[in-house]
C-alpha cells in the first residue's frame, strides 16, 4: 500500500513540475508494431511526453537526418548508420545497440504455397513474384540478398524480385498480392495482423550477416531543455523490462538475452 501511495505522489510530482514535450522518433520499419505497444506503454506511464513516430527504411532516415530532417531519436535497423551519423557530430548521446532483428519469408495462408518447407520453395513455378527490400538503403533487404547468395538463389530468381522501399511497403506487396511471397522482418510477421493473414519460415541466421540495430538521441532534441530530457527519458526506457518484453514479443533479440 505505501509503495502504491509514493508510487502515485511520483506521478502527481512529474506531470506537475514537467512541461509537455513531443520527441519526433525516425524508428526503422521493422520497429511498426513493437513501438505501436510500447508507445502505448511509455505515454501511460509519462503522460507529459508525446511521441511522434515516422518509420522508414534505415538509409532513408539517415540521408534525410543529414539533409536536416528534425527528428530527436534514432532507431535504425543498420548499427552502421547510427555510428557514421556519431561520427558525423549529429548523435549526442552513446550509440547503443538495442536490438538484432531476424529475417523471415513470408506468403499469404490462402497462397497455396507452403513456405515451411525452406527457402528453395522461392523455385516454384507458381511463384512468379518475390517481393524483398530495396539492398541500397533497407538492412532486411541487404540480409535477404545475402540469404539468396548464400543459397546460390539470387541469379536463379533475380528477374522475379520486385524492390519495397521498406520492410513495410514489402509485406504489403505480398498482402495485395503483387508478390507471392516476400523477405520480411520477423518483428512484422509475429503481429497480430499478420499471423491471421498468413504463415512464415524463419531463416537460419547463419546466412545473413547479423542485423544489428542502435540507437542514439541526435542534436535535433538539445534545441530544448523539456524536449532533451523527454528523448533522453524514452531512449533509456527502452532498456526496462517493460520495453523489452515487448520487443521479445515480436522477435527481436534483445543485448543479453540468447536467441
Amino acid at each position: 500500500m505505501k509503495k502504491a501511495f509514493l508510487s502515485f505522489i511520483t506521478l502527481i510530482i512529474f506531470t506537475i513540475t514537467s512541461k509537455a514535450a513531443e520527441v519526433t522518433i525516425y524508428a526503422a520499419a521493422d520497429l511498426t508494431y513493437a513501438f505501436a505497444e510500447i508507445k502505448k506503454v511509455y505515454e501511460n506511464k509519462f503522460p507529459k511526453d508525446k511521441l511522434k513516430i515516422i518509420y522508414g527504411s534505415s538509409g532513408k532516415g539517415y540521408t534525410q537526418i543529414i539533409n536536416g530532417a528534425p527528428y530527436d531519436i534514432i532507431f535504425s535497423a543498420d548499427m552502421g548508420y547510427v555510428e557514421k551519423l556519431k561520427q558525423q557530430g549529429y548523435i549526442i548521446s552513446e550509440v547503443r545497440p538495442y536490438a538484432v532483428g531476424r529475417l523471415v519469408l513470408w506468403t499469404l495462408k490462402n497462397s497455396g504455397i507452403d513456405v515451411l518447407k525452406g527457402i528453395n520453395i522461392i523455385l516454384d513455378p507458381r511463384i512468379k513474384k518475390i517481393a524483398i527490400a530495396n539492398w541500397e538503403h533497407a538492412p532486411y533487404g541487404i540480409a535477404a540478398k545475402e540469404c539468396l547468395e548464400h543459397y546460390k538463389l539470387f541469379d536463379k530468381v533475380k528477374n522475379k524480385l520486385v524492390l519495397g522501399e521498406n520492410i513495410s511497403q514489402t509485406t504489403q506487396y505480398v498482402e495485395t498480392g503483387a508478390a507471392d511471397v516476400g523477405f520480411i522482418a520477423l518483428s512484422i510477421a509475429k503481429s497480430d495482423k499478420l499471423i491471421r493473414e498468413g504463415i512464415y519460415y524463419l531463416l537460419p541466421d547463419t546466412c545473413h550477416k547479423q542485423i544489428l540495430q542502435g540507437a542514439g538521441i541526435l542534436k535535433n532534441a538539445s534545441s530544448d531543455k523539456e524536449k532533451l530530457e523527454a528523448a533522453k527519458r524514452f531512449f533509456n526506457f527502452m532498456s526496462t523490462p517493460e520495453a523489452r518484453k515487448i520487443m521479445i514479443k515480436y522477435g527481436f533479440v534483445l543485448p543479453g538475452e540468447k536467441d
